[in-house]
């Protein structure tokens, strides 16, 4: 089982993008998602520097929704 991140796509320069999540910023290869490239705005989810899919603006609220639950039960 991996840990996918939600983040979202800010830049995108061939098959790499400057993706971001909770204030935090990483280049990310799309390599994987050739069959259909996403655009800057839209969510991937992000493994080992790698986009593995591309989610809807709502499935990527409710991942960064439970990411910060989790995060906030982890700091008490």
């Amino acid at each position: 089982m991996c840990l996918g991140i939600p983040m979202r796509i800010l830049e995108i320069d061939g098959d790499t993008a400057v993706c971001e999540a909770g204030g935090i910023r990483r280049n990310v290869s799309l390599f994987l998602l050739q069959h259909a490239p996403p655009s800057v705005g839209e969510h991937v989810i992000v493994h080992v520097g790698y986009a593995l899919q591309t989610l809807t603006h709502e499935d990527a609220a409710a991942r960064q929704a439970l990411f910060a639950a989790l995060q906030a039960g982890a700091t008490r």
